[in-house]
């Protein structure tokens, strides 16, 4: 078996290598291999994928992962429409739901943010708005040191969300999601996933 290209890669029994991260856990190994990275382009999964980075802040993201299908069915699937609609009430269910991350202001920036994505359609709509801050060039990272934590794309994204009245989007929650939704390539070279996402060579 030949040694992966970093010591931050393990080969596993399949052969294939994976970060540290996504090589011991089996959740995460199959998030990994089937999800992180690859392209979502539709306004649901992203205002899903924008909402569980917000939720993700200071904590780890498998606990988000394990928490996700609690957080799918106390949000009504990430349906923006339903979510714009919630009321007080809502807000107070949602706070009192043990299943998700109990944080009153993440739960009422996920509601706010539901509301500008319904905002976005008489422009360009969610996806195409976060897409449109792709960069011309994606990192080339052999290990988790050279893998930035924002760049000046985050940033830029971070700021016009906030202009269009987005919450609790900044410039490294907003690198994270473009990872994980395939805008950027992170994974390390040597990786099996390494442009698989078909969006950068």
């Amino acid at each position: 078996m030949t040694e992966p290209a970093s010591s931050d890669l393990i080969v596993g029994e399949d052969g294939l290598a994976r970060p540290t991260w996504a090589a011991r856990d089996p959740l995460l190994r199959a998030y990994y291999d089937t999800e992180w990275g690859m392209p979502i382009r539709d306004e649901q999964g992203l205002f899903e994928r924008l909402s569980l980075e917000a939720f993700q802040s200071g904590l780890s993201w498998a606990t988000i992962l394990r928490k996700r299908p609690a957080f799918r069915a106390a949000f009504d699937d990430f349906e923006p429409d339903r979510v714009a609609a919630y009321d007080d009430s809502d807000r107070e269910r949602l706070v009192a739901d043990a299943g998700i991350v109990r944080n009153r202001r993440k739960v009422d920036a996920t509601i706010t943010n539901a509301r500008a994505t319904l905002a976005l359609r008489e422009r360009e709509g969610l996806a195409d708005f976060i897409w449109s801050f792709r960069p011309a060039r994606t990192p080339q990272p052999r290990s988790y040191a050279e893998v930035p934590t924002q760049s000046a794309e985050s940033l830029a994204l971070s700021k016009a969300l906030k202009r269009a009245g987005f919450a609790h989007v900044g410039p490294t929650t907003m690198f994270a999601l473009m990872e994980a939704v395939g805008i950027v390539d992170t994974h390390l070279l040597g990786s099996h996933r390494r442009g698989s996402s078909g969006v950068w060579s």
